[in-house]
C-alpha cells in the first residue's frame, strides 16, 4: 500500500494543507486523480508520495489514463495560493478539467470543435505564411526586439496588425518545438483570432472557454495534456491553466481589459499570472495593447522592460485600393489623417432635433452610411449605470473633494456619497458654476437605442450586442456575419469596441462619450481613454475613409480628447500625477475589505472596529473608509467596506491573513465599485 498528499479541487474545500489517501501503486507528482472528499468524489492532483500515516485514510478512486501535469503548473499552483490568497481548493479548482469523468485515452480526438481538421506540419509554415499579409516596417522590428524570454509591452495602435506579429511569434515558437499560448479578454474575440490562426497552424489550434460543453472542454483538457507536439491554445483567461507544457510564448492581446481580473475567489490577475508563467517556462510574454494599462506601461518603464511601439497603420496595396489611397500611413501618434471627427456638445438642444438621444449629425451620417451600402457602430458604455450629478449646461460634475472621484446621489437620503472614503454631502439646488437649477441624473441603455432606430431607419438591419444578449445572439456567433455586411447598423456596449474588424464599416458613432468618466473609480479616467480609443479604431482601419461622431457635454476634456488623438503621452502623464497626488496604483498597493450584516448599521458598526483594529496593529497601512460599498445590498444584507493602501504588498496579505471571520477581500483591484 502506498500513501500520498493530495490536492483536491473543490470550492467547498476551505483547508490549506494537501489531504492524504492511499494506492495500489506508487503515484507520480502531478497525477489527475478522483478521490473523495466527504463522500463526495471529486478531482485532485497528486502532490507528493508520503509515509503511512497514524491515522486511517481513504483510497484514491481512479487515475486518470493520462501524463502528469508538468511540473511548472504544480510550481503556478503554489506560487497562486501564496500571491492570491483564497481557499485552497479553490485554487487547484483551476488546475484540472471541468467534469469528474474520466475519458478513455483511445476515445479522445486530437482535434477541437471550433477548429477544421486541417493536417498540420511544421514544413508547411513558410507555405502558409505565404497566404499572410507582407510583415510591414514596424511589425519586422517588433518581431526582432521580442526576442526571448521577458515581458515585452506591445503598443500598437488599432490597426497596426498586432495579430499578424502574434502568428509570427507562434510559428517562430512551434518551429522552436514550443507551444503558444494566446489570452483574448473576451470569448466573443476568439472566432476572428483562432480563424486566422487555423489559417497557418491547422487543426493544431485548440479553443478553450466556457461556452464550449463540459464534455468538450474535459477532452480539450486531456488532448491537450496528453500532446507531444507544440500546440496554440486560444482562450480568455482561464485558458491560462490549461495543461500546455514546454511553454515558449504566451501573448495577452488588449492585455488592458479588466476581463483579465477574476472576480470570484483567487482573484488573480492574468497578465501577473502570465508572467509567472512565461517566467516558470522561459517563454516570451507579450503585452499587445492600443491602450496599454496605466500599470502595466509604469512598471515597464521603471523595470526597463522593452515597450515596443507600432504607430502606423498595417495598410495593405489591396485595402489601399479599397479605400481609394484615402487613409495614408499615419503619424506622430497614430493619427489617421482622413479619419474625421465630429463633436456634438450634448448641452446644446438645438443638435438633437429628431431624437433626444441621437444627435442630428449622427443621423445623418448613418443615412449616409446606408445609402452606400456601408454599416454604422453606435457605442454606449453601460457600466455607467450608477446615479452621476452633472449640470444640464455646463456639464459641472460633483466630485469628491478627497479622492477626485464623481460623487453618487442617493435617492433615499437625498445625499450624494464617495464609495471610497466616505465624504457626503447633501444635494446641490443649483450648479456651484453657472447657476443652473437643471441637474441631471438620468442615463440611458442600449435597448433605447435600438428602439430610436427602429422608429428612425425602419428598413435598416439592427444588431445589438450587451450582456443581455441571448447565447444565439451573441457576437462572437456574428462576427463573420457582420464582416460581410449582415447588419446596417450596430448597436453595442464595450465588446462592440474590442478586437473587431469591419471591412464595410465607415460611421461610429459614441452617443454618451462623459458616461464612463461619471464612474466614482479612480480608474474611470482609464477606462474612458482606454474605450474611446478602442471605439474609434473599429473604423479608418484601412479598408475605407471613416467618420466619428462623438456626443459629450464636455467637448474639451482632457481624457476624451487625448482618446480621440491616440495622444497616449498626454493622457499618461497626466494620470500618473492624479495617481501619485491621490495614492492609487501604481504607486501603493490596494487591498479592499467587504462585510455584509443584516442592517446597514450592523455593517457599519463592524467596519468600524475593523478600521480601528487596523489603524493600531498595521501603521505602515493607510486605512480608507469605512463607506457603504458601491453596491449597497447583497443577498437582502448590507455591505460596507475599508480600503486599505500600503506600500508593501505583504503588508496586505498580513492583513488577509488576520481577518475575521465574515470578511471577504479583494487584492490588488482594478477598480474599487
Amino acid at each position: 500500500m502506498e500513501y500520498c498528499e493530495v490536492l483536491v479541487a473543490t470550492q467547498a474545500y476551505h483547508g490549506s494543507e494537501a489531504l492524504t489517501y492511499s494506492a495500489t501503486e506508487p503515484l507520480q507528482p502531478g497525477a489527475i486523480v478522483k478521490v473523495a472528499l466527504r463522500n463526495r468524489p471529486v478531482l485532485g492532483i497528486i502532490l507528493r508520495t508520503v509515509a503511512k500515516p497514524l491515522f486511517d485514510v481513504k483510497p484514491v478512486m481512479a487515475v486518470a489514463p493520462f501524463p502528469t501535469v508538468a511540473s511548472q503548473t504544480l510550481e503556478l499552483l503554489k506560487w497562486i495560493y501564496a500571491y492570491y490568497p483564497a481557499p485552497l481548493g479553490a485554487v487547484v479548482r483551476l488546475f484540472v478539467p471541468p467534469t469528474e469523468v474520466f475519458p478513455k485515452a483511445t476515445d479522445i480526438r486530437m482535434s477541437n470543435p471550433e477548429v477544421s481538421d486541417r493536417e498540420f506540419d511544421t514544413s508547411t509554415l513558410r507555405g502558409s505564411a505565404a497566404d499572410l499579409p507582407l510583415l510591414t516596417l514596424e511589425q519586422t522590428k517588433a518581431l526582432a526586439a521580442i526576442n526571448g524570454p521577458g515581458t515585452f509591452l506591445l503598443h500598437g495602435i488599432t490597426g497596426s496588425g498586432k495579430s499578424r506579429v502574434y502568428i509570427e511569434l507562434a510559428q517562430r515558437t512551434v518551429k522552436a518545438g514550443k507551444s503558444a499560448l494566446i489570452l483574448t479578454p473576451e470569448i466573443g474575440l476568439t472566432a476572428q483570432l483562432t480563424e486566422s490562426f487555423a489559417t497557418v497552424f491547422g487543426n493544431k489550434v485548440y479553443v478553450l472557454h466556457s461556452q464550449l460543453t463540459a464534455a468538450q472542454r474535459r477532452d480539450i483538457w486531456y488532448v491537450l495534456l496528453a500532446s507531444t507536439e507544440p500546440i496554440i491554445v486560444i482562450g480568455p483567461r482561464s485558458a491560462l491553466f490549461s495543461p500546455l507544457r514546454n511553454i515558449g510564448l504566451i501573448v495577452v492581446d488588449e492585455s488592458h481589459d479588466n476581463a483579465y481580473k477574476n472576480e470570484s475567489a483567487p482573484h488573480y490577475h492574468a497578465t501577473r499570472v502570465a508572467a509567472k508563467l512565461a517566467s516558470l517556462n522561459g517563454a516570451s510574454l507579450v503585452l499587445g495593447s492600443a491602450t496599454p494599462s496605466v500599470e502595466d506601461y509604469y512598471l515597464a518603464e521603471q523595470r526597463g522592460r522593452p515597450i515596443i511601439a507600432m504607430q502606423n497603420l498595417a495598410i495593405t496595396d489591396s485595402r489601399r485600393s479599397e479605400a481609394s489611397n484615402a487613409l495614408p500611413t499615419s503619424s506622430g501618434v497614430g493619427k489617421r489623417d482622413s479619419l474625421h471627427i465630429k463633436m456634438v456638445d450634448m448641452r446644446k438642444p438645438e443638435a438633437f432635433t429628431r431624437s433626444p438621444i441621437l444627435s442630428t449629425a449622427l443621423l445623418e451620417r448613418i443615412a449616409v452610411s446606408m445609402k452606400a451600402g456601408e454599416q454604422s457602430l453606435l457605442f454606449l458604455n453601460r457600466r455607467g449605470t450608477a446615479n452621476a450629478v452633472l449640470c444640464s449646461s455646463c456639464g459641472w460634475l460633483d466630485l469628491c473633494p478627497n479622492c477626485d472621484l464623481s460623487l453618487t446621489y442617493h435617492g433615499d437620503e437625498h445625499a450624494l456619497r464617495c464609495h471610497v472614503c466616505g465624504y457626503k454631502s447633501g444635494l446641490p439646488t443649483s450648479c456651484p458654476v453657472c447657476g443652473n437649477t437643471e441637474i441631471l441624473f438620468k442615463s440611458i441603455g442600449t435597448k433605447a437605442v435600438m428602439d430610436q432606430l427602429q422608429k428612425l431607419f425602419p428598413a435598416a438591419r439592427l444588431q445589438r450586442f450587451d450582456s443581455d444578449t441571448k447565447k444565439v445572439d451573441r457576437l462572437e456567433q456574428h462576427v463573420r456575419a457582420l464582416a460581410g455586411g449582415s447588419a446596417d447598423i450596430i448597436v453595442g456596449t464595450q465588446m462592440v469596441g474590442k478586437g473587431l474588424d469591419l471591412p464595410k464599416l465607415s460611421t461610429v458613432g459614441i452617443i454618451n462619450a462623459d458616461s464612463s468618466l461619471l464612474i466614482p473609480d479612480y480608474t474611470a479616467t482609464e477606462h474612458t481613454y482606454q474605450l474611446i480609443s478602442q471605439v474609434v479604431g473599429r473604423v479608418g482601419r484601412g479598408h475605407r475613409a471613416g467618420t466619428v461622431v462623438v456626443q459629450t457635454y464636455d467637448p474639451k476634456n482632457m481624457t476624451l480628447q487625448a482618446a480621440l488623438r491616440s495622444d497616449w503621452s498626454t493622457f499618461y502623464q497626466s494620470e500618473l500625477r492624479e495617481r501619485r497626488a491621490y495614492h492609487f496604483p501604481p504607486f501603493v498597493y490596494v487591498l479592499q475589505l467587504h462585510v455584509l450584516r443584516a442592517s446597514s448599521k450592523s455593517a457599519e458598526t463592524a467596519a468600524k472596529k475593523l478600521a480601528s483594529q487596523l489603524a493600531a496593529d498595521f501603521p505602515a497601512v493607510t486605512v480608507e473608509g469605512p463607506a457603504a460599498s458601491f453596491h449597497p445590498r447583497a443577498g437582502g444584507k448590507y455591505s460596507w467596506q475599508l480600503l486599505l493602501k500600503a506600500t508593501h504588498r505583504q503588508t496586505l496579505l498580513d492583513v488577509v491573513a488576520m481577518l475575521p471571520s465574515g470578511w471577504a477581500y479583494t487584492i490588488d483591484p482594478t477598480n474599487l465599485l
